[in-house]
């Protein structure tokens, strides 16, 4: 029996993108790691650098395993696909569970904001200026004894409260904002995961597809 030329060659296609998406992952998680500004701040980094020269490095041999019609690269590459479907849905139903920790995670890392490098705190002056809001959990207080010029209170409609017995300063935080953006992104994020996960199980049957074809036409010439 003959290897099916279609499925090799949508193997090399498939393994070709996967190579290319493997490449963004890690050049996008290498810039977020060095940024000053999210590089401490994003705790799964590390994994997502590690995931990224991972698929890296699986869409190489899964291309050159799929050209050489190679059944030791094949099967590396169907194992090193199904371990990381694995951890995509075990990430996934993670993710999905820990939002609610968030909120946690954020009051023990940039609590208070005064503490936090010079970079982060323009970002947070910024996003207080244009949501209206001061602080990031629990309102002002987030700040320390000095309140930002970015919270003080220009819209009526707003709830806000003195600060400093001068002048007045949005009493809402930021945490609504940012937990939206984050639930927003998350649901992006398993989205994309699983839809990989999708493409993965068409990677891995062609790949075994392939794999057994191969041996099947070894077997008969021999």
């Amino acid at each position: 029996m003959a290897v099916n030329k279609c499925i090799k060659y949508l193997l090399f296609v498939f393994n070709l993108l996967f190579w290319m998406s493997g490449c963004i992952i890690l050049g996008v998680s290498v810039y977020l790691k060095v940024n000053p500004v999210f590089g401490g701040l994003l705790p799964g980094l590390n994994l997502l650098i590690s995931v990224g020269t991972i698929i890296t490095v699986l869409g190489f041999l899964g291309c050159f395993g799929a050209v050489r019609e190679s059944r030791v690269l094949l099967m590396l590459f169907f194992v090193g696909l199904l371990l990381i479907f694995i951890l995509l849905m075990i990430v996934g139903i993670l993710g999905a569970v820990g939002l609610k920790k968030f909120e946690e995670w954020l009051t023990e890392q940039l609590l208070p904001l005064s503490n936090q490098s010079s970079l982060f705190q323009t970002f947070m002056q910024k996003l207080e200026e244009q949501a209206k809001c001061c602080g990031l959990i629990h309102g002002p207080s987030d700040w320390g004894s000095t309140v930002p010029v970015s919270c003080d209170c220009h819209d009526t409609s707003q709830e806000c409260k003195l600060a400093d017995g001068r002048r007045k300063v949005y009493l809402r935080p930021c945490i609504k904002l940012v937990t939206s953006v984050m639930a927003k992104g998350t649901f992006i994020t398993l989205g994309i995961a699983f839809g990989i996960a999708g493409l993965m199980i068409f990677g891995m049957a062609f790949a075994m597809t392939l794999f057994c074809q191969i041996g099947e036409t070894y077997t008969t010439l021999t």
